[in-house]
């Protein structure tokens, strides 16, 4: 489970010293078994919350958790290293080695969460077959289509078998078939780990997620389900509550 207590971020003009831009006092909770959803426009703090929980910035108020596979609850601003080994984040934006082969990237990948020898090799055959990789393993990364691409970027999200995964735009320039695929291995994942998925897409969200989030410009606007946030908002769809929450008219 991943859960935020309270988490606020503030962002500053140095010179001024000036809040330029917040988050404030998002509580949410990523339990094991579903998939939750982050929804917003753009600047609407998604990505703040994501580097939050992955240890790339600190929070300026409250508390990040992780949980680990005995239950244990991971503090991730005082171990930011035990809390990354047990997330898997697959970022909007994967840069890629791309003069590695597939092969190669997936042991250099193992080896960064500590895995060595047959570890490592137990590790790539099972997140190989995942992620269904058999046919490009020996390819330079360069040659690969974006459907494969977006597959060896999750490969290295599970590879070390993370209780936790975060998906950022998990779908952002598939074709039909290979969002299908991606929907595939997403809910697959989701039935023994816990799973947030950011994005504006409104129709990945209802396809795949349990719980949803909704914020603009820095603020939690609602969660609960798809229906649940269709009837405390009156409406009759997802898009019609997105559109009217984050543009101020309920």
């Amino acid at each position: 489970m991943i859960e935020l207590v309270d988490f606020s971020k503030d962002y500053y003009d140095f010179p001024r010293k000036k809040v330029t831009f917040s988050v404030k006092g998002i509580s949410m909770k990523i339990p094991e078994g579903k998939i939750t959803g982050l929804l917003g426009p753009n600047g609407s703090g998604k990505s703040t919350i994501i580097k939050a929980i992955c240890g790339q910035h600190y929070p300026s108020e409250g508390k990040l958790f992780v949980t680990d596979e005995k239950g244990n609850k991971i503090d991730i601003s005082q171990s930011p290293q035990e809390a990354a080994n047990l997330i898997g984040y697959l970022p909007e934006q994967s840069v890629l080695p791309s003069e590695m082969t597939v092969y190669n990237f997936l042991e250099y990948a193992a080896a960064l969460h500590g895995f060595e020898g047959e570890k490592i090799k137990s590790a790539i055959k099972n997140t190989v077959e995942e992620c269904s990789l058999q046919k490009v393993l020996s390819k330079k990364i360069k040659t690969l289509s974006k459907g494969y691409k977006q597959r060896l970027s999750f490969a290295q999200a599970i590879i070390h078998n993370p209780p936790n995964l975060i998906f950022d735009e998990p779908i952002s320039g598939l074709d039909p078939a290979q969002i299908i695929q991606m929907r595939n291995l997403i809910k697959k994942m989701s039935q023994s780990k816990a799973v947030l998925i950011s994005t504006h897409i409104l129709q990945e969200v209802s396809q795949l997620c349990s719980d949803i989030y909704i914020l603009s410009e820095g603020k939690l606007l609602i969660n609960g389900s798809e229906n649940q946030i269709k009837e405390k908002t009156g409406l009759s769809t997802l898009e019609e509550a997105f559109f009217k929450l984050t543009k101020g008219e309920l």
